[in-house]
């Protein structure tokens, strides 16, 4: 028995040993998440240098005091109300997006998880929809309960149709339940939407996944459960590794794999729940951008989520930079965009797998 756990301890220090360049790897995806950052604020309507973009964020509280003339002050509110904000949020729910995504795969080793594929994000939109139904105008941090509930009982009844008959909850059938149960909420969203005109007025533009007209007032009362989330999939990354090789070899090192899991499903339902009261359902973030993390730093959840974190930030960004560019002066929503760019990926990715 002893040895059986030690050759377990040895393969397990083998998949998780860190590569020396790992690390200078964040600092340089940091450095470009900064540059799309201010890449972004300077596209609109009225293009913006980026010097301009620059002071305006390091003087957004000292703005009475500056000798500014008009244009200049226009300039640093457009940037300090509307754009940072916008592309603040775009990061966070990159973020969010990307680390659920790899939390979902690594649990359930199935390589199509995703909060959009297993109908969780549809569960929160649902349940968004459903408040404005029945509320009318909620506030914004009443948005953000809901979207938790219906992100919650969404994950419960894509688990609980997945684990139905022999076998338990494999990861086709985890697929399965949760593409209709996508399905299944969507249709009811939209029904709801087409028989109230002032609902979809409201968020019309938000169904279809958009960062559009979105600013710090929302931001604030989501983004702590979002850093909440964010936190605890750092502090739980070695566990996820333990179980990404297999229920069987997590117990044989000690592992309480039913707490790991309850924790696990409680922080993707704050980032994917944060994630669509913030900015809508937008999909394939988390099933690309895990993809991307394990290929740069292999099988150690400690790097996959923090390599996640940047790269699905940077891809958001850059997402909503093409979603305003591609056809000016209109905008297209940046869910639309993802599924231009995720959809490919899909279909290859499940392509893959059935011939594996």
């Amino acid at each position: 028995m002893t040895t059986h756990a030690q050759s377990i301890s040895q393969n397990k220090t083998r998949i998780l040993g860190s590569r020396f360049w790992l690390l200078p790897g964040v600092f340089i995806l940091s450095g470009i998440l900064v540059a799309c950052v201010l890449w972004s604020i300077t596209l609109g309507a009225a293009d913006i240098a980026p010097q301009t973009v620059f002071d305006a964020i390091i003087q957004s509280n000292n703005m009475d005091n500056l000798q500014l003339d008009s244009q200049t002050r226009f300039q640093y509110l457009v940037i300090q109300t509307v754009r940072f904000p916008r592309v603040l949020i775009g990061i966070v729910v990159g973020m969010a997006l990307a680390v659920a995504g790899a939390i979902m795969q690594g649990l359930t080793r199935n390589p199509l998880a995703d909060s959009g594929i297993l109908g969780i994000n549809a569960g929160a939109s649902f349940a968004v929809v459903l408040a404005v139904f029945v509320l009318g105008t909620p506030s914004l941090s009443t948005y953000a309960y809901f979207a938790f509930v219906g992100a919650g009982v969404s994950a419960v009844l894509v688990y609980m149709l997945g684990s139905m008959g022999r076998g338990g909850a494999t990861p086709l059938r985890l697929t399965l339940a949760g593409v209709i149960l996508t399905a299944f909420l969507s249709s009811f969203t939209t029904a709801i939407l087409i028989n109230d005109q002032q609902a979809l007025d409201k968020i019309r533009f938000w169904t279809a996944g958009s960062l559009a007209g979105r600013d710090m007032s929302i931001f604030i009362p989501v983004s702590p459960y979002v850093a909440v989330g964010l936190i605890g999939a750092l502090l739980i990354s070695r566990q996820i590794t333990t179980i990404s090789l297999g229920d069987d070899v997590a117990k044989g090192l000690g592992q309480n794999t039913a707490w790991i899991k309850g924790v696990a499903a409680i922080i993707v339902v704050l980032l994917a729940g944060g994630a669509v009261a913030l900015a809508g359902p937008i999909g394939f973030v988390g099933l690309v951008v895990p993809h991307i993390a394990r290929f740069i730093a292999g099988a150690d959840y400690r790097w996959i989520i923090p390599y996640a974190m940047l790269i699905g930030g940077i891809l958001l960004t850059v997402a909503d930079v093409l979603a305003r560019i591609v056809i000016r002066p209109q905008e297209v929503p940046v869910g639309l965009m993802m599924a231009l760019c995720g959809a490919p990926f899909f279909i290859w990715l499940a392509r893959m797998r059935v011939r594996r």
